[in-house]
């Protein structure tokens, strides 16, 4: 079975390490990791993500800023992407699904409900493909 690589940036190293346990206990999961957007973007080419999982509110690039500029690489245009935010307000959640976003998670999170939101977004991005 193909691992699914995802593509992680969150400057704040105890959500990385939630992340990283979480789906190397639940599922068949590539993840790379960075803490910041500027790097995640230096290497997203040679990774190869399938899907996106930004914090919304970085130092430098944000999660949005980092989007974007990996859309616009060729064959990345419709990468979907998931955002973590720690900001409650539903504008911030509303923004971002009507720029594309497959998803927004507030902060904090259970393990469980990253997991299934990935394997939710996975399946419907894949049956669109």
């Amino acid at each position: 079975m193909e691992l699914k690589r995802i593509l992680h940036a969150d400057d704040d190293p105890d959500i990385r390490e939630i992340v990283q346990m979480s789906l190397d206990f639940f599922g068949d999961f590539e993840l790379l990791q960075f803490p910041d957007g500027a790097s995640a973007f230096e290497a997203f080419q040679d990774f190869k993500p399938q899907l996106l999982l930004l914090d919304y509110m970085m130092p430098g690039m944000t999660g949005p800023e980092l989007w974007q500029n990996i859309a616009k690489v060729e064959g990345y245009d419709r990468i979907p992407a998931i955002f973590l935010t720690a900001k409650a307000e539903a504008s911030v959640s509303e923004v971002l699904m009507l720029k594309g976003a497959a998803a927004v998670i507030l902060k904090p999170f259970t393990p469980d409900t990253l997991v299934k939101e990935i394997q939710s977004i996975w399946e419907s991005w894949n049956a669109k493909r």
